[in-house]
């Protein structure tokens, strides 16, 4: 027989007696744990014998690892007052580290039913065969620490783990679409030759299918609909999620590479009030949800999903930061990626960087060595919160993508903040205390058009998510050149993989971190899809025939990386106004015109034609310089690289050619001819 346990810790924790239940829930009148067999069939059930402090708890002799489990909530149900609570719904445990079966979209998921005239009335049928059980799983030592690479160094590299390995070439289908494909030597070879540092994985928390998805006979692709914030998303996996996501960190940390995982704690897969109930809303709706002052049955919406978790209660923050330590320490991810991270730092009367959510996690000694990233906006009141987070954190600069693909699709007025960007944001984020390693940097990501479609396409083309094209962001900055989509006119097929080089080029010699897309480097396409959350099929999986149809594109990509890894000027550790002591030599960044003369930022900014010269000279005054040279415009530039009024510009300067866009650049003679609409890197001395 069950007898009373331990309410520390929350879940289920096996050992060699049995396991220990715990289960916070404050306006639970009794909670009964129930048992299945591998068939999904209920086999016994007991009540939880304690609670203290809102904490159910229990242990059960002789129960151990491989155990299927749920739980009834027996409570208020009084939707009105935002009391959610239907012993017919079989609850996820919040802190289970595993789930076993699939979630089925049936009347029976819902705690509500509704009468013909419009009220709710409570739901008496069963949801047990049509939600996952949660799976005591036993105690995981933890990974050793993965290859901490240095913010400086740093290099993202986004991708999603059944996206990059569905069509992958070399990879069986047993594989496929799963954490053991992201960890075969062929894709763990292929991102060491690219060069990236640091693997960014989409979401791989549980999640599921939503409704409006489901019955237009969709997935979700993306994974941003999280149900378990500890357990794997079975879909990933063959057998065993947890032993197979180690795996996989395991291998991926060996080759030097660090896994930084996106993250939802913003809301879940429940929904809105009239969402299906799996967990939180049936254990306590009032703790885990925002609900508008006044109004507890209707939800908060700060994130166009339903629901907005709330991060003022204290046991969502410790659900949170659990769930946090939990991936860092024993599942090995060295950092981690915040969707719509305002919402950890709202409360009702707006975010602020100082909430506690945001400093737990920030001062957490378990988390001193993870990387923090936000995505620094949400569709709530206040959402754009760009440059305003703490210290530790960093951020995803969408001004840095926009003022980018701005820039080189030719607008006139886009220059003014282009130095901004290239030297670090500066305006964003110095004023916090951050160096220009807080600014993410990124021409795409998941969330838009990936970088061929960027300067192919005009206009969205998402009729395939069934939603009349309505869907995804309406402002791109893209360019399709003459033709919408794919062509075969060569001179304008020139000029898109020319176009494809100058935005990742800046990319690379920007300073900031830079994050790549995956498949970005050999010309993937999402057919003009700029929002393919729901195309789990080609249009989202990541086409890898680009690696041979363009492998000079690909192998241009790899010398940007490496060149950047190669020369320290290309990722400084702080920012450069005029000039700056550091390790390497006082250091300078100046604006040059094409005649070689410095010239103010006002000035430069409003040229097409730019020179940007990074130098540092040393102690015994030598002077290593990069110029990056920059052609907007249509016909050919001449850049001079030895006159004009600076002093440490020499005729003796031996300036060679690192890199260039456009396959016409020439270098000589202390002079440079760079095409139009290209970008070229020359360098001298050691740089």
């Amino acid at each position: 027989m069950i007898r009373p346990g331990s309410p520390h810790p929350l879940g289920a924790t096996a050992d060699e007696n049995g396991t220990n239940f715990a289960l916070y829930s404050s306006v639970a009148e009794r909670v009964e744990l129930c048992l299945f067999d591998d068939a999904g069939r209920q086999t016994r059930w007991h009540k939880l014998p304690e609670c203290d402090d809102g904490v159910w708890h229990g242990f059960l002799p002789g129960c151990g690892p491989g155990q299927r489990y749920g739980y009834r909530v027996h409570g208020p149900w009084v939707p009105d007052e935002g009391l959610r609570c239907n012993h017919s719904n079989l609850l996820l445990d919040p802190y289970a580290r595993a789930l076993d079966g699939t979630f089925t979209w049936n009347s029976a998921v819902f705690d509500y039913a509704l009468d013909d005239d419009g009220p709710l009335r409570i739901n008496n049928i069963d949801s047990a065969p049509f939600v996952p059980k949660s799976i005591v799983t036993a105690t995981d030592t933890p990974l050793p620490q993965g290859p901490r690479v240095p913010w400086p160094e740093t290099i993202f590299y986004e991708s999603n783990v059944r996206g990059y390995t569905m069509q992958h070439p070399a990879l069986d289908d047993n594989v496929r679409g799963r954490f053991g494909g992201m960890r075969q030597r062929e894709v763990i070879d292929y991102l060491k030759s690219l060069g990236v540092t640091s693997l960014e994985l989409m979401p791989v928390h549980a999640f599921i299918d939503e409704h409006h998805l489901a019955r237009r006979g969709l997935r979700n692709f993306w994974g941003y609909n999280t149900v378990a914030f500890f357990a794997p998303e079975p879909r990933y996996a063959d057998i065993d999620a947890i032993a197979e996501f180690r795996d996989m960190v395991r291998t991926i940390h060996d080759a030097g590479i660090e896994v930084i995982l996106d993250v939802v704690y913003n809301h879940t897969g429940e929904s809105g009030g009239h969402g299906p109930t799996l967990c939180f809303r049936g254990l306590d709706n009032l703790c885990y949800y925002s609900t508008e002052p006044g109004g507890p049955d209707v939800y908060i919406n700060d994130t166009g999903c339903g629901n907005t978790v709330n991060v003022d209660h204290p046991q969502v923050r410790k659900l949170v930061l659990d769930s946090l330590r939990y991936w860092h320490k024993v599942m090995g991810v060295d950092g981690f990626r915040f969707d719509l991270a305002p919402v950890l730092g709202r409360h009702n009367h707006g975010y602020s960087a100082a909430h506690p959510m945001l400093t737990e996690i920030g001062a957490d000694p378990d988390l001193a060595g993870a990387k923090l990233i936000a995505e620094p906006w949400d569709p709530g009141p206040g959402g754009y919160q760009l440059g305003h987070f703490p210290v530790r954190w960093a951020e995803w600069n969408d001004r840095y993508r926009d003022t980018v693909r701005r820039f080189w699709r030719g607008d006139d007025d886009a220059g003014p903040e282009f130095a901004e960007r290239l030297r670090g944001s500066a305006d964003l984020f110095q004023k916090s205390g951050r160096q220009p390693t807080a600014s993410i940097n990124f021409i795409s990501c998941h969330d838009g058009f990936t970088l061929a479609d960027l300067v192919s396409y005009e206009r969205r083309h998402n009729a395939a998510n069934e939603e009349d094209n309505r869907d995804g962001h309406a402002h791109n900055y893209s360019r399709n050149y003459g033709v919408e989509g794919p062509t075969d006119d060569p001179e304008i097929k020139t000029l898109r993989r020319q176009q494809r080089l100058n935005l990742l080029a800046t990319l690379f010699v920007s300073q900031g971190t830079p994050l790549l897309l995956s498949g970005d480097e050999f010309g993937n396409s999402q057919h003009g899809n700029n929002n393919a959350y729901a195309q789990d099929n080609e249009i989202g999986w990541v086409d890898w025939s680009g690696l041979r149809a363009d492998p000079a594109f690909n192998e241009q990509v790899r010398k940007l990386i490496r060149l950047r890894r190669a020369l320290p000027l290309l990722h400084v550790s702080d920012y450069v106004h005029g000039s700056l002591e550091t390790d390497i030599g006082v250091l300078e960044i100046a604006w040059l015109d094409a005649d070689g003369d410095r010239i103010e930022d006002h000035e430069w900014s409003r040229l097409r034609r730019k020179n940007v010269l990074i130098s540092s000279t040393d102690g015994d005054g030598v002077t290593n310089k990069v110029s990056i040279l920059i052609n907007g415009l249509d016909e050919v530039a001449k850049f001079s690289l030895a006159t004009g009024n600076d002093d440490t510009t020499g005729n003796d300067d031996n300036w060679q050619i690192e890199f260039a866009s456009a396959a016409a650049v020439s270098c000589a003679d202390a002079a440079a001819r760079v095409p139009g609409h290209s970008i070229a890197i020359v360098r001298s001395g050691g740089a």
